[in-house]
């Protein structure tokens, strides 16, 4: 991923809470059609979630509607075994949910 790439995180709420990438947006599956106008299309969005395939369903959709998508493949699950950073908004250290 580029350096300063928007990274949509399309996980539920649990799992945003328990780790996610620092940079990260946060935007549930479930709400991103009525939020899709919060992203910009005028670079690329790499898209995230616990494994890639939630992802890859949200990239579709967006490719469909104009934004340049991408799929981070693996998801979060890849991105905490390569040691990426993750940041956690509980007391306790990020992990994957």
């Amino acid at each position: 991923m580029p350096d300063g790439a928007y990274l949509l995180d399309v996980r539920e709420h649990d799992e945003w809470q328990a780790g996610h990438a620092p940079t990260a947006v946060h935007i549930p599956l479930g709400e991103l059609g009525v939020r899709l106008d919060e992203v910009p299309k005028d670079r690329g969005v790499y898209l995230i979630c616990r494994s890639g395939v939630r992802s890859a369903h949200a990239a579709a959709h967006m490719a469909q509607g104009g934004w340049t998508a991408i799929n981070v493949e693996g998801g979060m699950q890849a991105w905490a075994a390569a040691g990426r950073p993750m940041i956690s908004d509980t007391q306790y250290p990020p992990f994957v949910a």
